[in-house]
Parts: structure tokens; sequence; C-alpha cells
């Protein structure tokens, strides 16, 4: 099948902003008496803020529970870190104008909250690249289920089967394989993530010979 469009994770892809998360739940959720643990964080990586929120709660359930509230401060202080922080993925922007210039649309699909997303690519400065931009948050599931992908492609116009998706976990790959998308990891060099269900592999983004993209 022809590739006519490429859609990117964000967290772990577009920038290292992972940590910033578990680091945004410790400080949010301590103040609610949440113990939050290195173990049951690591079981967040790949929620949504609602499901992150629903998570600590159901554990470590404290009184006046404003699940609203709470999300909304997760994000704000993830944001002030990553408008803070150096977290960009080297060599992406380059990435993506090369992607663009090949006239591949290009798309966004994330857990993360739609705000977020569109900091990010502030802070890449490569927003007007970006056809379509959609989050997880207007879905009844997030990743891995494939609605975020699905929706996704139908707004770039194009079938599933000519999108591929760019993932750095299980749970991602799994999300754009059930959507009927070719799946690309991105490692960021490092060889302990699960590939299993990717097609291609990318180490890191200053280096991309894959015969997908004409290179």
């Amino acid at each position: 099948m022809a590739l006519k469009a490429v859609i990117f994770d964000m967290d772990g892809v577009l920038i290292d902003s992972e940590k910033f998360w578990t680091q945004a739940e410790l400080d949010v959720f301590s103040s609610y008496g949440v113990q939050v643990t290195e173990d049951l964080a690591a079981q967040t990586k790949y929620m949504t803020t609602q499901e992150v929120t629903e998570f600590w709660y159901e554990r470590f359930p404290w009184e006046n529970f404003d699940a609203s509230d709470l999300e909304h401060k997760v994000v704000t202080r993830v944001i002030e870190m990553i408008q803070a922080k150096d977290c960009t993925m080297s060599g992406v922007q380059e990435f993506i104008k090369n992607l663009k210039t090949k006239e591949y649309k290009i798309g966004l699909a994330t857990n993360a909250p739609l705000r977020v997303a569109h900091v990010v690519l502030e802070k890449l400065q490569v927003r007007e690249l970006f056809d379509t931009i959609h989050s997880s948050e207007f879905e009844t599931q997030g990743k891995p289920h494939p609605a975020v992908y699905l929706t996704s492609a139908k707004n770039l116009g194009v079938s599933p089967e000519h999108c591929i998706a760019i993932e750095d976990s299980h749970s991602g790959l799994k999300a754009a394989k059930e959507a009927g998308m070719q799946t690309v990891i991105f490692t960021n060099n490092d060889e302990s993530i699960d590939s299993n269900l990717a097609d291609f592999k990318i180490l890191d983004f200053n280096t991309v010979f894959l015969p997908v993209f004409g290179e």
C-alpha cells in the first residue's frame, strides 16, 4: 500500500516528557496523601490523564474528590516543565519537515490532553506542518484502543492502510496496528523497548534510513 500519511505519538517521540508526567503526579497527588511510588507510577505511564486520576483515587481515596480539578493541576504542571526544560527529541523537527517536503500528510495522535499537544508543537515550531492534532480525551477510550488513530486518519482523509504511526510503546503500537496502520517504533537508542508489533524501527531521528519514507 502506498504511504500517504505519517501520524506521530507525542510523549517519548516528539519530546522526552514522560518523566514530567511522573513528576506531576508526585507533585499533585502527594498533596492529597497519595503514596506515589515508582512501581505504581510505572503503571500509569501510558494512561490518559483521566485514567491516571481515577487510578490514584481508587487506591488512595480522599475527601472532596474533584477529577476535573486534579486533571487540570497535573496537566498545568506538565506544561510548566515542558516549557522550562530542554526536552525536544534530537532531529525530530528536521525529520518532520523532510516528510512534509515529500507531501505526506502529518498527524499527531496522543493520549495527552490537546492543550499539551499544542504547547509541544509550538515549542518545536512545527505546528503549521501538522494537518491534524487529535487527543484520546475526545474518545471513549485511550490507547491501546485504536480510536484515536482511526479518528486521526479520518481527519486526514486517508484510509488507515495508507497511514504509518510512529510510537515508542507497545500500547501505542497495539493501537495503531488495531487501526490497520503500519507501525514504526522509535527507541531513542533504547534497545530494551518492546518492538514486537513494529514493522520498522527508528533508533534516532538524525539517522533515519527507511525505504518506507523514500529514504
